[in-house]
């Protein structure tokens, strides 16, 4: 019992050694806008808090696009796609509570009954009636579950790569699978290594070359925004459990699933799934791209999206 006793002491200390080594102090939002706003942004007072977003493209357009992002990203990821959408629709882009430059919601709650009041509140106050909704990730998640809860608002929906059904052996990104370790995912809370975005970066693309330093720098700025990370693990340990996954047929509104083939965060395979789910729903696969095609292959997401919703 003494040697367990020596050995678990041991473990522990070189465990607050290493905190110790990499602990980092949350980062205030005042230090980030410069780095990361730009000449498009605008922050909204929404339900407590300042929502940073782009609305950009056609301002004629009566049926603009919102987009949404996935878990510990940012509007960001959708910057090459509204390049390519903006000549021809509005489009809409934003960082969601809990995220980015946005931050914590006073509410403290991240679920989709909460999510869904803050696209209702998020699209009333820019006066939108209807819109057609995108996510990735868990923004798709997002998305379907807002398909249930207010159908009539929702003109078409896009998932790409999106959460929804039990995964089937994916390997999965790194930081996610230590996010999702309990105990070890508390230390997360302090450390957040730069080696670690990188690697979680890896994971997430097909073509790793993609990952720059830049990149990198940026994600792990906004992962370690004041109160970001305490979201981020309220997350992964389970705030988002209770969704309406059996519900999913119940959907009519027309949707498009799009999807990289080498996702090792969320398998192709869901793709089917939805197919069989969503009736009338339509699909489009891009090969040797991983779980963000957006970024990957904008031009060919930007196509599928505007051949969708012309």
């Amino acid at each position: 019992m003494k040697t367990i006793a020596k050995i678990l002491g041991g473990f522990i200390v070189l465990i607050v050694i290493l905190l110790v080594l990499v602990c980092e102090k949350d980062r205030p939002v005042e230090e980030l806008i410069p780095l990361y706003a730009n000449q498009d942004s605008k922050f909204m007072p929404i339900l407590g808090m300042k929502v940073h977003y782009r609305d950009e493209g056609v301002a004629t357009d009566t049926l603009p696009l919102i987009l949404l992002h996935g878990m510990s990203s940012s509007l960001n990821t959708w910057d090459s796609v509204v390049i390519a959408l903006k000549p021809h629709r509005r489009v809409i882009s934003l960082d969601l509570p809990g995220f980015a430059l946005t931050g914590p919601s006073p509410e403290n709650q991240y679920n989709f009954p909460y999510y869904s009041k803050f696209i209702d509140s998020f699209a009333t106050r820019l006066k939108i009636k209807r819109f057609i909704l995108a996510g990735n990730s868990m923004g798709g998640a997002i998305s379907w579950n807002y398909a249930l809860h207010n159908p009539s608002r929702l003109a078409k929906m896009i998932l790409i790569d999106a959460a929804a059904y039990p995964k089937k052996g994916e390997s999965g990104s790194l930081g996610f699978m230590l996010a999702s370790t309990p105990v070890i995912n508390n230390l997360l809370l302090y450390a957040t290594p730069k080696a670690l975005v990188r690697k979680s970066l890896e994971t997430i693309y097909f073509d790793q070359a993609r990952v720059t330093d830049a990149q990198v720098e940026r994600f792990h700025d906004v992962a370690i925004r004041e109160g970001n990370r305490e979201v981020a693990l309220q997350i992964f340990k389970g705030s988002f459990k209770g969704g309406k996954l059996e519900r999913i047929k119940e959907i009519k509104t027309p949707t498009l699933i799009l999807w990289g083939d080498h996702d090792n965060v969320i398998g192709v395979n869901n793709v089917e799934n939805f197919l069989k789910d969503i009736q009338g729903s339509k699909s489009e696969v891009y090969k040797n791209v991983g779980h963000v095609p957006m970024e990957e292959v904008p031009g060919k997401v930007a196509s599928s999206i505007l051949g969708f919703v012309q």
